[in-house]
């Protein structure tokens, strides 16, 4: 089952010229008409809409500090290079944005770090 969701999200997540060349293959090797490819080419194309979606820069927010606030905030004190009052105001404020425009390693990596201390953290 796990295959068929990693094999749904590639689907999702291809380019128009990517599903066009799908279609392609599908006729010529396989027999399906365009018409039942065009259902893949229309998805694709409301998909194209995500490619736009896909980010390069994140914000990192802290949702919720969770059962562990002081592990929270030496967290967030740590990784922003806030002190400690700051860091303090930020977890008690939350939800708050702990980092803006980072890259996305950067931000799952701080979204790791911050859910290891008992945080609920999303990025956006």
């Amino acid at each position: 089952m796990a295959d068929l969701k990693q094999f749904a999200e590639q689907l999702v997540n291809l380019t128009v010229k990517e599903v066009n060349d799908l279609a392609t293959i599908l006729k010529d090797e396989y027999g399906i008409e365009p018409a039942a490819a065009a259902v893949v080419v229309a998805a694709g194309g409301a998909g194209d809409g995500g490619a736009a979606e896909e980010q390069t820069e994140f914000t990192v927010v802290l949702k919720d500090a969770g059962a562990s606030k002081l592990a929270v905030v030496k967290a967030v004190k740590e990784l922003t290079g806030l002190g400690l009052k700051e860091a303090k105001d930020m977890v008690d404020g939350a939800p708050a944005n702990i980092k803006e425009g980072v890259t996305k390693a950067e931000a799952e990596g701080l979204k790791k770090s911050l859910e290891e201390a008992g945080a609920v953290v999303e990025l956006k």
